[in-house]
């Protein structure tokens, strides 16, 4: 049989043709991407909720006591942005901690997105006062958690000390250097739930706002007459990422009044004045449909609640 000529038509087709239509396309998805303005590059942010917060938009999500593993799995798929674990007044368990995040794990949804965001953070709360937490902190971010909820903090002082808990240490010439963090280094348990390298954790483990790539988010728990004496000089503190008030059960004890008394509300409405002042997140816990829909409209962009009462309020608020 003969044989075709080097450079004949049949060994253009046999040979090299695939691979130069192949590079053809890459070339044009290369200059397509080199002429895409810089700004319509938005990063993306691998905390669902920090990505709402970005757009000027509402999380909404849950908390939970359950650790096992079939509420994982629904939990990472609910119709809600994050989870938090209640261990301030459960046990502290880090282990069942970790066995959670692991299964909210989504490898579904990693395909279905074609991103590492998960559609719902976990947060947790711990029993030590904010200024105590800092090996705790340390080891809720190694495991791969989004972000700490701090309760108990009274003063700016005790805000700060949260806020380098959950910071590395910074580089010379840094442009977000202060709050200079003392976390330790060692998130190998981190990078493998959030899917990413070492030097890509480096990126987005900082604080959000402070740092505006930063995915971690440290939300501070305003409980007490003191706490709200300070709401301004707690909120204004570099690295804060929200303010939350919770179910107000603690504030309420503390000013010695009785739940839903008008002095609670006034509180209430003071931490929401600060979180709009420093433009942080406010979080408060809302019952009903109708209070998730009133709270939002009042400025509140973090609401905890149930699926039921967050699905009946986002419809009546017009969200999908």
């Amino acid at each position: 049989m003969r044989k075709p000529l080097r450079g004949s038509s049949a060994a253009a087709h046999r040979g090299p043709m695939p691979f130069v239509a192949w590079t053809g396309a890459l070339l044009a998805v290369v200059v397509l991407v080199a002429r895409t303005p810089v700004a319509q590059q938005k990063p993306l942010h691998l905390n669902p909720v920090i990505a709402k917060l970005a757009e000027g938009r509402t999380a909404y999500g849950l908390n939970t006591g359950d650790l096992s593993l079939v509420n994982a799995r629904e939990t990472a798929r609910a119709p809600v942005d994050f989870v938090y674990v209640d261990m301030e007044h459960n046990p502290l368990d880090f282990p069942a901690l970790h066995l959670f995040l692991m299964g909210m794990s989504d490898k579904g949804l990693v395909l279905k997105k074609g991103n590492l965001q998960p559609n719902v953070a976990l947060f947790a709360r711990f029993p030590p006062e904010a200024d105590q937490s800092q090996w705790v902190v340390k080891q809720a971010l190694d495991i791969g958690l989004h972000g700490v909820i701090f309760n108990g903090v009274d003063r700016a002082e005790q805000a700060l000390i949260a806020v380098k808990s959950m910071r590395y240490p910074q580089l010379k010439g840094s442009k977000y250097y202060e709050p200079n963090g003392v976390r330790g280094s060692g998130p190998a348990n981190a990078t493998w739930i959030w899917g990413i390298s070492g030097a890509e954790y480096d990126r987005h483990a900082d604080l959000w706002p402070l740092n505006p790539e930063g995915d971690l988010l440290a939300m501070l728990m305003i409980e007490s007459v003191e706490g709200l004496d300070n709401v301004d000089a707690i909120a204004s503190t570099p690295g804060v990422g929200a303010l939350f008030v919770g179910a107000g059960s603690d504030l309420t004890r503390a000013m010695g009044v009785r739940p839903g008394s008008p002095e609670v509300e006034a509180g209430f409405q003071r931490v929401l004045r600060a979180c709009k002042t420093h433009r942080i997140g406010c979080a408060i816990t809302a019952g009903s449909a109708n209070e998730v829909a009133a709270r939002v409209k009042e400025g509140w962009n973090i609401i905890r609640s149930t699926v039921p009462a967050i699905t009946a309020g986002r419809a009546l608020l017009g969200e999908k």
